[in-house]
């Protein structure tokens, strides 16, 4: 098959500056070239980046694309802009994959490919505007149902295929080889809860955490997602009582060092407060994969492999003190060592059911169901 990936216009390929989504399908290209498939991926050019290369047998196309606004309605001009862009330089193909708002509607070359729709992201009303798509792709089923709630017509073609696991390069370390450290790792953005978190800990250094430490990992400018300068001065400032034992560690982009990050920490901590922002969960994923139990609130989209008590931990955001809430769950965790390292090692095998080979799997077998379709039906 012809495969075509156009990704959003805030976030370059390969993925130098983070975006789940753009790790994803990076990813996917490079296991569906493997098989043999024409794959080409369209994204944002950087400064040194070429316009077109093909590396590892995916052909990369760029065009300019832009820093991510603050304002939702810039997002959507400039993600407007970008589309345009992308489409002057589509390829022919069977099947045309994108996340961006636009490209679905503007996009009606059929020649370009069947319009696969990667739903990112909890749908804001756009989704009964996607009537000629072959279909609507959510990476959960709480994404799913909400896409079939709010198109109830296109219903029938929302199919579920989540995210894979990152690739993992050796057995991680065992629980006890590692240092006492919590984790987090994302956008440092008050809809991800990092406030909970760092006073969670804060509080329970007084005696429950006294021996441990807390790493918050990710970028907090704005560009990035993140919360701003105000925000991590927020933080700062309630982490003072804790000492040095709350380190504020950047940004990590490099996949090797974000590994080593993971490996070296017993609790991964995902506290996100995004009702309708978080659609899947990678960075838990990603902390399961490498021998991390992973902690997170209790969002819809996380229960496709998080179990509390068994592949991971779940508390209440929802609860009156979500930061007291989480601290006596963070403490009943970091006191069992037995129970940290069962649910560790449960985590880690659920994990590999979203192995990359395996995820591929379910694209493939998606793409090729409708491309068989069409085959079937030249006139839908």
């Amino acid at each position: 098959m012809k495969i075509t990936i156009v990704l959003g216009a805030f976030f370059p390929v390969p993925p130098t500056m983070g975006g789940a989504v753009e790790k994803m399908w990076y990813s996917l290209g490079q296991e569906f070239a493997l098989r043999g498939h024409e794959v080409a991926i369209v994204s944002r050019k950087m400064p040194k980046q070429p316009r077109k290369e093909i590396t590892d047998g995916v052909w990369h196309l760029r065009v300019r694309g832009f820093d991510t606004p603050r304002s939702l309605v810039s997002l959507k001009f400039l993600d407007f802009v970008y589309s345009l862009r992308a489409m002057s330089i589509l390829p022919v193909g069977d099947i045309l994959v994108t996340n961006t708002f636009w490209l679905p509607l503007l996009a009606r070359d059929r020649t370009r490919g069947k319009m696969y729709v990667h739903v990112g992201r909890y749908p804001k009303g756009q989704m009964r505007f996607y009537g000629h798509a072959a279909r609507l792709q959510a990476p959960s089923t709480a994404v799913a149902r909400a896409i079939s709630a709010e198109a109830p017509r296109l219903a029938d073609r929302v199919s579920v295929a989540p995210y894979p696991a990152p690739r993992s390069t050796s057995a991680p370390p065992e629980m006890a080889l590692r240092p006492k450290r919590i984790l987090y790792v994302g956008r440092v953005h008050p809809e991800k809860g990092v406030h909970l978190l760092v006073d969670a800990f804060v509080r329970g250094t007084r005696a429950a955490f006294t021996d441990w430490e807390l790493m918050i990992v990710g970028p907090t400018d704005v560009k990035f997602g993140g919360g701003g300068s105000e925000y991590l001065s927020t933080l700062r400032r309630s982490a003072v009582e804790a000492g040095d034992r709350v380190i504020f560690a950047g940004s990590i982009f490099d996949p090797y060092e974000l590994e080593q990050t993971f490996r070296s920490a017993r609790l991964f901590v995902y506290p996100s407060l995004a009702e309708r922002g978080e659609s899947f969960g990678l960075a838990p994923l990603e902390a399961m994969t490498h021998g991390c139990a992973a902690l997170v609130s209790n969002l819809d989209c996380f229960t496709d492999f998080v179990r509390d008590g068994e592949t991971g931990f779940i508390f209440d955001h929802r609860s009156s003190s979500p930061e007291e809430s989480l601290r006596i769950k963070i403490e009943k965790i970091t006191n069992d060592e037995a129970l940290l390292a069962r649910v560790a090692e449960a985590g880690r095998h659920k994990s590999e059911e979203y192995s990359l080979s395996r995820v591929a799997d379910r694209f493939i077998a998606d793409f090729s169901s409708i491309v068989q379709a069409d085959a079937a039906n030249p006139n839908r």
